[in-house]
């Protein structure tokens, strides 16, 4: 299965890259998502709607081609970590190659996130950047020991 994450921004605190390469090295590699970095728009008092719209391009020049497109975003559709594993079985099972979109410290443009199949959350709380790529990293390795009956899930 072919899973990218698509982010917006470019460095993570130390903690983070660990916690991000930690995860990524558990997957077995025909599962390992790839990361895409995408620069954010400088925040330099143009319009919030014009800066989100150039990042939702950026996003969007930078998903592989023909990946379905999931946006995280607080208002999205929640999953349990079985839901999760089982929406990545479906992707599997119909080779369709899937990617995550994270937006930057002020989310997705709505244009984008109205283009996506499907929209995402990770949590009803407001989480900072780097931890919700570290949760999101963490929850697809959850999602794929689950679908190999690996004893990491025990939930």
């Amino acid at each position: 299965m072919h899973i990218a994450i698509v982010a917006v921004g470019q460095r993570l605190p130390r903690w983070a890259e660990e916690a991000v390469a930690e995860y990524l090295g558990r997957f077995p590699p025909q599962h390992r998502p790839r990361l895409i970095d995408v620069r954010p728009e400088p925040r330099d008092g143009r319009p919030l709607a014009r800066l989100l719209a150039a990042e939702g391009q950026r996003l969007r020049e930078a998903i592989p081609p023909g990946h379905a497109l999931v946006a995280l975003d607080e208002r999205g559709r929640e999953f349990t970590s079985a839901a999760l594993a089982q929406q990545l079985q479906r992707w599997r099972d119909a080779a369709q190659p899937v990617a995550f979109a994270i937006g930057g410290a002020d989310g997705l443009d709505n244009a984008f996130k109205q283009a996506a199949a499907l929209q995402m959350r990770l949590s009803a709380l407001t989480l900072p950047h780097a931890l919700a790529r570290v949760l999101l990293v963490e929850q697809l390795y959850r999602a794929v020991c689950i679908l190999a009956g690996h004893p990491y899930h025990r939930g």
